[in-house]
């Protein structure tokens, strides 16, 4: 079997004299050239990308910065410079998947005046996040460094922001107070985080699309009970349709 193999593999078609030359096999592409100059922003994106491919492939703890400077084509003491630990480098990573999570909800929430439409496009986003490539959501929604509080904290504070600007849309939209708005908006965000998060690892054969219109749907009529424009003198507590 073994020879047969060899035998097979070294067996290549002789050329023929005055046969045309076969035209030379596609090279691979190329791997990042190891040293190459880039401008300290680019540098930094490139090594946050390579970091992420290990964090989310094999978890922080068995994520090596060895790896990753593999994968970003650079040596170790480059990856150092930018950051001087891997936590560091989860953190600064951490920080920006977070920052791009709170940036799409405030602009789903600002991309309309229409309440309904306004949920719909804030659970969108979620979903949204979840299903990019790469899977950075699980950075933030299921990490195994969750017990170290400088990643705890990061988590936290993104999901909360992210609820207040929900709270100060329900707040401004109805008579409730600024607390019940966030705890309703809380619950709101919670609710489309875990959604999306679950259609992202589950095997379904439903949409992107579709999914976040059933969780919008769900949302807009719990929260589309409460009466639109605060009137004057009107209680906390409105009851609902």
């Amino acid at each position: 079997m073994v020879n047969d193999l060899r035998s097979g593999a070294s067996a290549a078609p002789r050329a023929t004299p005055g046969a045309a030359a076969s035209p030379p096999a596609p090279l691979a592409a190329e791997a990042p050239i190891r040293g190459q100059r880039l401008p300290r922003s680019a540098r930094r994106a490139q090594l946050l990308e390579a970091a992420q491919g290990a964090f989310v492939e094999s978890g922080y703890y068995a994520a090596a910065m060895d790896d990753i400077a593999e994968r970003a084509g650079v040596s170790k003491p480059v990856l150092y410079q930018h950051f001087p630990s891997k936590l560091e480098l989860y953190l600064a990573l951490l920080d920006d998947r977070a920052g791009e999570l709170v940036a799409a909800v405030r602009s789903a929430l600002a991309s309309s005046t229409d309440n309904k439409a306004r949920v719909f496009a804030t659970v969108a986003a979620y979903f949204e996040f979840v299903a990019k490539e790469g899977s950075a959501f699980r950075l933030l929604f299921e990490s195994d460094l969750i017990n170290e509080d400088a990643v705890s904290s990061r988590i936290d504070g993104a999901l909360t922001q992210c609820g207040e600007a929900f709270a100060d849309a329900i707040a401004a939209d109805t008579n409730m107070s600024r607390a019940d708005a966030m705890v309703l908006a809380m619950a709101l965000t919670g609710m489309a985080q875990v959604a999306a998060r679950n259609w992202a690892t589950l095997d379904t054969t439903v949409g992107r699309a579709e999914a976040a219109r059933l969780v919008g749907q769900l949302a807009w009529r719990g929260l589309g009970g409460f009466p639109k424009a605060p009137a004057e003198g009107a209680g906390e507590h409105p009851a609902t349709s």
